[in-house]
């Protein structure tokens, strides 16, 4: 199993024992692809005020090199670039990279949290996690800065410390809109200490005056569950919850 992966339709799981990231050059943006960027980017800040035109890491493309080894090229871009998708005919724009953290409970059930308010897709529910942001200039990015950005926005998102060793590469995801995830699965926690956690850190972040990032978590066991959540899910969630439970 070598070459470019074919695209399909839907959410594509990829079982990945072995990620090689390799830096790709940014693309070349035409004058007219620029304005239409700035465009869009200024039409989506408006909608949603909490978006800031940060570095970002963009997936620049995926191939196998072998059975279970995957390969993924990235660049350095800003979020402006991803307004691109959004303009009808604009071929210039990367899919966005990000990592995940699969955290079971004790019983097989799985958390998911719902964005707060203060973040790019309020009400939205998904797997702690986020966008993958570039190293220092001529750093590398590899498989070990994935995992320790995941063990980091586990404790951010819900207030669960666990070691970036503890945390094993399990899938990687590729959505409809081309977006590729990085999923680490964590070791299984009791339900009532995540939730004990989680409500710590929602008080704490309160106190300071801050919005926390997720602002509720539930915990599922079947992608029927996820009917019972109140908003709407990432397109991975479902497949990702259905993948661990047949596991």
């Amino acid at each position: 199993m070598t070459g470019p992966l074919p695209r399909s339709s839907g959410v594509e799981l990829l079982d990945v024992r072995r990620l090689r990231l390799a830096e790709a050059p940014a693309p070349s943006l035409s004058p007219a692809d620029r304005q239409a960027m700035n465009r869009a980017w200024d039409e989506a800040v408006r909608a949603n005020p909490s978006l800031f035109d940060g570095p970002a890491a963009a997936c620049a493309g995926l191939d196998w090199d072998g059975p279970h080894s995957l390969v993924l090229a990235w660049a350095r871009t800003t979020y402006r670039l991803y307004a691109l998708r959004l303009v009808p005919g604009a071929t210039s724009w990367l899919p966005s990279l990000f990592v995940c953290v699969v955290q079971p409970t004790d019983d097989g059930r799985l958390l998911a949290g719902r964005m707060g308010s203060s973040t790019a897709a309020p009400g939205r529910w998904q797997l702690p996690g986020g966008s993958v942001e570039p190293p220092a200039a001529h750093a590398a990015l590899d498989t070990a800065a994935l995992r320790r950005h995941a063990a980091r926005e586990l404790v951010e998102e819900t207030g669960v410390e666990t070691p970036p060793g503890d945390l094993a590469l399990w899938l990687v995801t590729r959505g409809g809109n081309g977006s590729v995830g990085v999923l680490f699965l964590a070791p299984p926690r009791p339900a009532s200490l995540l939730r004990e956690r989680f409500s710590a850190l929602v008080s704490s972040e309160t106190a300071q005056g801050r919005d926390p990032e997720l602002d509720r978590i539930a915990f599922v066991r079947t992608p029927a569950d996820l009917a019972g959540l109140d908003g709407p899910l990432v397109d991975y969630l479902a497949p990702v919850v259905r993948r661990y439970a047949e596991r």
